[in-house]
């Protein structure tokens, strides 16, 4: 006996993965008669109609009438929870594809393999948030990895590209092999592998008989997913994959694929496992800890723009599982918030960089913000806004979000790993500052790094004049329209609900009640 299915329930994945194989299978046909911008349109119109079917599944799953429900046995539930990341996780694949043109021509990227890859990863990354089993949940996070990994070595003319991807694709592969270990070891102490079954059963006390199991499943199933989310000491891969991949693709990887990663993580432990939690949290205390010290630390010493923003989402994952570790409400609500505002900070962040573009070298030195200010003052003001929203200044959403998961961790009475978040916060703050005192106070040629950059011909802007020249001298940064609205649009959120942060309080606070069974 077939199970039934709810397909509106489906409907997200229906216009990603369903549009992403039907663009695929037009493009193979009408390849060379069909306009360049074709298969971008196609996928900016998918993800609308997603992020459409996400909305309309919010107000279904907030009626008090009808609530949240499942489908397909059970093994995929739509709730609140599931809602708010999926569309974190559209949204991320939406604006990323907006401002796709620009790195596609520029690069010479194959336009529909980058828009299908693209809603290929997001359509997994949605199941990944909605799954209700084990195993739907390791299939979610397959299709979510493996177009990723071939997302960063896209860029075929580039060696570091295919570095990049192939560096993402055998560190993923232990990472997969771990999470599917872990899996089967749950299953064995739990006797299921749906989520609400595991919950039930670990209440009442099924794993006191198997804890050695138990406890390797959660540490196993920690492993694969703090991989995920470029957790220490699993971020090995991130440095390297932000600098060498396409710039979209990392936009999308720094907010998408880490949306659904901790998706995965909140699910499990902060909801299924929560019974177990004096199991699971000291384990998460203390990759928090390293994670926040890890990235504010490596991001001070950094001197390219691509491998700092790498650091920062690292030391962003950290404040993220501070929150996970309060296990709580409070804690999983300021994570969601968090992932919530981060997405546009670092798709904003990541359009400016796109912008700026590489030297000869393939790098990005912090030289070529040099009076940015001058030359681009509304590009240079756009990325200000969100480099210190990520370093924490009040009135910015990044502001609202750190100040949530700080007062989850001491509301959970774990006061150390607060002020050891509160001194990463502050290291932290000099990487972003540092960057914006180049852009307003430092002129091009100040130093030798700027002089070396302007030799190599570092960004758009960057021309051959001697560095004792005035930075008026060079010319302004072009920046195509859907760069500009892409930096514009994540720039106005992040100080909009950075000044009236209440709405993105009350929706991250309705979907924790899902994850957490209220």
């Amino acid at each position: 006996m077939s199970p039934s299915v709810d397909w509106a329930a489906l409907l997200p994945q229906i216009f990603l993965g369903g549009g992403s194989l039907v663009m695929l299978t037009l493009g193979t046909l009408v390849r060379k008669r069909a306009p360049w911008w074709l298969p971008n349109v196609l996928g900016i119109g998918l993800t609308l109609a997603a992020f459409g079917s996400v909305v309309w599944q919010w107000v279904r799953v907030q009626d008090p009438s009808r609530g949240a429900f499942s489908t397909i046995a059970g093994t995929v539930q739509i709730d609140g929870f599931a809602v708010f990341l999926s569309g974190v996780v559209v949204i991320a694949a939406l604006l990323a594809l907006v401002f796709a043109p620009f790195s596609i021509r520029r690069a010479g990227l194959p336009p529909e393999e980058f828009s299908v890859l693209l809603l290929l990863s997001a359509a997994g990354g949605v199941t990944l948030a909605s799954a209700n089993d084990l195993i739907v949940l390791f299939l979610g996070l397959e299709v979510l990895s493996i177009a990723a990994y071939v997302l960063a070595a896209l860029d075929l003319r580039r060696a570091g590209s295919q570095e990049a991807g192939l560096k993402y694709f055998v560190l993923g592969a232990f990472a997969s092999a771990f999470f599917l270990y872990g899996a089967a070891l749950i299953y064995g102490a739990a006797g299921s592998t749906k989520l609400d079954s595991v919950a039930a059963a670990l209440a009442a006390g099924a794993g006191s008989n198997a804890r050695g199991m138990l406890l390797a499943g959660f540490a196993l199933l920690l492993v694969g997913l703090f991989f995920k989310v470029a957790a220490v000491p699993f971020h090995a891969w991130t440095p390297d994959v932000y600098e060498g991949a396409p710039s979209p693709a990392v936009a999308y990887m720094a907010a998408g694929v880490k949306a659904a990663g901790f998706a995965a993580l909140l699910r499990l432990f902060a909801g299924t496992f929560s019974a177990s939690s004096a199991d699971w949290r000291p384990a998460v205390a203390v990759v928090a800890v390293i994670t926040v010290l890890a990235g504010s630390a490596l991001g001070v010493i950094s001197g390219d723009v691509r491998r700092l923003l790498a650091y920062s989402s690292i030391g962003h994952a950290g404040f993220i599982l501070v929150g996970l570790e309060s296990a709580g409400a409070n804690g999983t609500s300021a994570s969601l918030l968090y992932l919530g505002v981060y997405a546009f900070m670092a798709l904003g962040s990541f359009a400016v960089v796109m912008v700026m573009g590489r030297d000869a070298s393939g790098s990005q030195p912090l030289a070529a913000y040099d009076g940015l200010a001058r030359r681009s003052p509304w590009l240079a003001l756009g990325f200000t806004l969100l480099l210190l929203a990520q370093a924490g200044l009040p009135f910015t959403t990044g502001f609202w979000a750190k100040f949530e998961v700080i007062g989850a961790a001491v509301q959970s009475r774990t006061y150390w790993l607060a002020a050891v978040s509160m001194l990463g916060a502050v290291v932290a703050a000099f990487v972003y500052l540092r960057l914006v005192v180049r852009m307003y106070l430092v002129r091009p040629g100040a130093d030798g790094d700027a002089l070396a950059s302007q030799k190599s011909g570092v960004g758009l802007a960057d021309d051959s004049r001697s560095g004792d020249e005035d930075s008026d001298s060079r010319p302004p940064v072009a920046v195509p329209r859907s760069v500009g609205f892409v930096v514009a649009v994540c720039a106005a959120v992040t100080l909009f609900f950075g000044v009236w942060p209440a709405p993105l309080l009350n929706l991250a606070g309705d979907a924790t009640l899902a994850v957490l069974g209220g």
